[in-house]
C-alpha cells in the first residue's frame, strides 16, 4: 500500500532514530516526509526541533521498536506510548535513584510535565484503537537487575525506548498533536538478540504505520 502524502489534508511527518526500524515503511512511501533522527534523546530532540519548526506540522508518529517490562506482553505486539518521562535524569547515590522532581530541582507541574509525566492527551491519539501504555526513556540501557528493578519500582513502566520522552517534549512544547508508536522487540534485561523478535517486531510496527496514517488523514 503506498500512501499519496501530495494529496493528503494533513502534514504528517514521521520519525525514527534509525531507518532500519521503518525500512518498510521508507520502501513502499517513498513520497512521505520522514526523518530519522538518530539514537538518543539529545539527537532526536534536536532533530524534532529543528524540522518542527521548518512547517506547520498537523501531526508527527515517531515508530520504533521497544524493550518491555512486562513478559505478559508479546514480543511483536505493537503499543502506542501515553506518557513517557526521562527516568534517568537526575541523582544516583548508594541509597538509589531520585529523579529531579524528588530532588527539588524541578517543579513535577511545570510545563510541559504532569505530575513529573510528559502526557499525551491529544485527540488523534486518545481515538486510536491500541493498547496505551506508560514509558520511561534511558540514556543507558542495562541488563543489571538492581537498576530494572529501581526503575520499575519508581516509575512502573510498560516499555523502555532512548527517544520517546523527547518526541513528547519537543512536540508538547511546540503545540504539535504526536503519536509515539511502538512495537515490542524484547525484554527489558535481555541483551542476547537471539531471544528478541526483531524482524517481527519491524515488520508488525510499519504495517500499524501505515494503518494509523490511512485512519487520521482520514
Amino acid at each position: 500500500m503506498v500512501l499519496n502524502y501530495e494529496i493528503c489534508k494533513m502534514q504528517i511527518l514521521v520519525a525514527a532514530a534509525t531507518e532500519l526500524e521503518i525500512k518498510p515503511f521508507v520502501k513502499n512511501n517513498p513520497s512521505a516526509d520522514i526523518h530519522i533522527t538518530g539514537v538518543g534523546s539529545p539527537s532526536a530532540i534536536y532533530h524534532l526541533t529543528k524540522r518542527i519548526q521548518l512547517l506547520d506540522y498537523d501531526l508527527v508518529i515517531q515508530a520504533g521498536i521497544a524493550g518491555s517490562f512486562l513478559h505478559e506482553m508479546k514480543l511483536g505486539e505493537v503499543v502506542i506510548v501515553s506518557a513517557d518521562t526521562f527516568s534517568d535524569l537526575g541523582i544516583k547515590t548508594k541509597n538509589g535513584f531520585s529523579d529531579i522532581f524528588n530532588e527539588g530541582l524541578a517543579d513535577k507541574n511545570e510545563w510541559p510535565y504532569k505530575n513529573g509525566w510528559l502526557v499525551n492527551e491529544s485527540e488523534i491519539f486518545i481515538n486510536l484503537p491500541y493498547e496505551k501504555v506508560r514509558g520511561v526513556t534511558v540514556n543507558t540501557v542495562t541488563d543489571q537487575k538492581l537498576v530494572i528493578s529501581e526503575m520499575t519500582l519508581q516509575f512502573k513502566p510498560v516499555i523502555e525506548s532512548m527517544e520517546g520522552a523527547a518526541l513528547h517534549y519537543v512536540c508538547l512544547q511546540e503545540n504539535v498533536p504526536f503519536i509515539q508508536l511502538r512495537s515490542i522487540s524484547n525484554y527489558v534485561g535481555e541483551r542476547d538478540k537471539s531471544k528478541w523478535k526483531m524482524q517481527e517486531a519491524i515488520k508488525n510496527l510499519n504495517k500499524e504505520l501505515e494503518i494509523i496514517i490511512e485512519k487520521v488523514k482520514g
